[in-house]
């Protein structure tokens, strides 16, 4: 019988057990209240949904162009244009099966199997699994909350040897904080210095809070062309399961990129790249800029009401939808998933815990994702504070 391959026995996504379990918990009791999903809880833009549906009639959905459809491309394209005021067209975009797809590629068409790829600690959990899958070394950098969490120059200059890669990301998963635009751009500097390839992950670009103290938005390609920058409709389009990204890259990886994605995929899903054009559209804008607001509104209610439960160790959540808490000082004689199990099995509450997310210290956090409902907030809030011990 053949047995797994060596490369397959990467570190299983811990989430997708909390999924499990809150899905037979919702079977056998029907109270579930999921703050562990990193999605948004909406559909997609009422725009895009028109526009599937006049595609279903009107095209054929075969396959398309490998890189993505012209008019999708200049649409992506259109969009950091105008968000960031950069020159983008769209022979530098490369549409791919999600952002998941997008940085498969890119690992392999940028890195050889003992290539040093560095990766932010704690961070998504994807990034150091896919490369590890692989073949690649990955160094993890111990980011703190002196440095919002975010990977700094110093940091790679303190590396014994210059790395093959760098990734980053603006707001991060799972700490949502950002990173300030003078440091990603000495960030990009340093890179490109050192022929180490900057890969900036800005899925969550959208979903910003401009709270006093956080940093502004900021894209790696306004200081580096020779940067990757990861785009996806997952986050702020509310698209999560049309698995459509994308990348900015430079000339000098679109030919590997091209033959890597010919032959691994094909092309992205033609349904989802005919409806995602009215995604980047002023109708869709305005839909999705009303659920940042009530995301907004989310978070102000965990960072003002965990404290108030005495879970006070959080990070800053500058954008995306998740709150990243320590709850070391809840814990006895058991990790944060134990705890978490215990939580969804006493009171139907998901919540995720950091193993994914932190190598080291991931055993004494949770996430908590605010995508839902004001209401499911609320009533997580509520749970919670029937639950703990009194303190």
């Amino acid at each position: 019988m053949r047995t797994e391959s060596q490369r397959s026995r990467i570190e299983t996504f811990h989430v997708m057990d909390v999924w499990r379990a809150a899905a037979q918990r919702q079977r056998t009791h029907g109270d579930v209240l999921s703050l562990a999903a990193g999605q948004p809880s909406t559909p997609a833009p009422v725009p895009v949904l028109r526009a599937t549906r006049l595609a279903v009639d009107a095209e054929l959905l075969g396959y398309t162009e490998t890189f993505g459809i012209l008019p999708l491309r200049e649409a992506i394209a259109g969009y950091h244009r105008d968000r960031y005021g950069l020159s983008v067209d769209a022979d530098d975009v490369v549409v791919t099966t999600g952002s998941s797809g997008a940085f498969t590629l890119l690992f392999l068409a940028a890195f050889d199997p003992g290539d040093t790829v560095v990766v932010a600690r704690p961070g998504y959990p994807a990034y150091r699994n896919t490369l590890a899958a692989l073949g690649c070394d990955v160094v993890e950098l111990d980011c703190g909350p002196q440095t919002r969490y975010q990977p700094t120059v110093e940091m790679l200059e303190a590396l014994d040897t210059p790395p093959a890669g760098l990734i980053v990301a603006s707001p991060a998963n799972p700490t949502g904080t950002m990173i300030d635009p003078d440091e990603l751009a000495a960030l990009a500097r340093w890179c490109d210095e050192h022929d180490a390839l900057l890969i900036s992950d800005e899925i969550y670009h959208g979903i910003e809070f401009g709270t006093p103290g956080s940093p502004a938005t900021s894209s790696a390609w306004a200081t580096s062309r020779e940067s990757v920058v990861v785009g996806s409709v997952s986050k702020y389009f509310s698209m999560t399961g049309w698995r459509l990204g994308w990348v900015l890259v430079p000339e000098s990886l679109r030919p590997a990129l091209q033959r890597l994605a010919s032959n691994m995929t094909v092309c992205p899903p033609s349904i989802s790249q005919f409806g995602a054009i009215e995604a980047f559209g002023a109708e869709a804008r305005t839909e999705l800029d009303g659920h940042v607001a009530r995301y907004a509104t989310n978070r102000e209610l965990l960072l003002t009401g965990l404290p108030d439960l005495g879970i006070t160790k959080l990070a800053p959540a500058d954008g995306a939808f998740y709150v990243y808490a320590d709850i070391a000082h809840l814990l006895e004689d058991e990790t944060s998933t134990a705890w978490c199990a215990r939580l969804l099995h006493d009171t139907g509450l998901a919540l995720a815990p950091g193993v994914d997310f932190d190598t080291v210290r991931g055993d004494e956090t949770v996430r908590l994702s605010f995508a839902g409902s004001t209401a499911d907030i609320d009533a997580a809030l509520d749970r919670l504070a029937g639950w703990l011990p009194v303190r």
